[in-house]
């Protein structure tokens, strides 16, 4: 048995012992989740019953991703109630000059169907 790992004949692969298959460091590929949960996860850690490591373990995610998503959620919970009553004054006024300019439009195409109408007559 040879007792050092490094010696001439470990090294050139006569020796009894040889020297043990270190596991590969293949990464593994990138999970991702869906919002939904994201959300039930942040619910849980929101809660409190359970320990952040409890949770991680449960859905088998890392702890700092449940803190992330807890804390994601605190933020923007003043914004689920905005969403549904018109989208909040960015979207309003998207809208409002959407349509300004749609209506812009129509009666530069109108007057100009107006004016060929009467050079035709009709």
């Amino acid at each position: 048995m040879c007792q050092r790992l490094r010696c001439k004949k470990a090294m050139e692969g006569g020796c009894g012992n040889p020297q043990p298959e270190r596991p590969s460091k293949m990464k593994s590929k990138r999970r991702r989740h869906d919002a939904g949960f994201k959300a039930r996860v942040a619910l849980e850690a929101l809660k409190g019953q359970k320990t952040t490591q409890q949770i991680a373990a449960e859905y088998d995610i890392h702890p700092t991703q449940v803190s992330d998503w807890k804390r994601t959620l605190l933020e923007g919970i003043g914004d689920a109630f905005e969403g549904r009553r018109g989208g909040g004054q960015e979207d309003f006024e998207a809208e409002r000059e959407k349509l300004h300019s749609k209506i812009g439009e129509l009666t530069v195409k109108l007057d100009f169907l107006a004016k060929k109408s009467k050079q035709l007559g009709l």
